[in-house]
């Protein structure tokens, strides 16, 4: 009877899990994302994004799998680039302090990371 039952979606990301992926990924970045001929190879890919999975895994909510956490991290940076647009109302290609990961509001951070008001 389980097979007729609709495929329920897994729970949101909490604030916990985020924020280990969040600094798992940033961590990781040159690995991950870095583009030329120094760039890793697929396999070596998979094995850190395995590492996050073992990392967020013990904080979250459901067992989240690697197309998860990459999916989550792709909505991270898409939010960020969208918040980025509109305090700049120009949309255009985002600039230096996109890179460095501006994915939380300044109540969102931790006191230690957020910048003086």
């Amino acid at each position: 009877m389980a097979e007729d039952s609709p495929k329920r979606r897994k729970a949101n990301f909490n604030e916990a899990e985020t924020e280990v992926l969040i600094e798992q990924v940033l961590k990781h970045e040159q690995l991950l994302f870095a583009a030329g001929p120094g760039r890793a190879s697929p396999g070596q890919k998979r094995k850190v994004w395995e590492l996050i999975r073992h990392k967020v895994n013990p904080v979250a909510a459901c067992p989240r799998d690697v197309e998860d956490l990459k999916k989550r991290w792709r909505d991270l940076k898409r939010r960020d680039r969208s918040k980025l647009c509109r305090l700049s109302q120009g949309c255009g290609p985002p600039g230096p302090a996109a890179t460095l990961g501006l994915f939380l509001a300044p109540e969102e951070m931790p006191p230690a990371a957020a910048p003086p008001a």
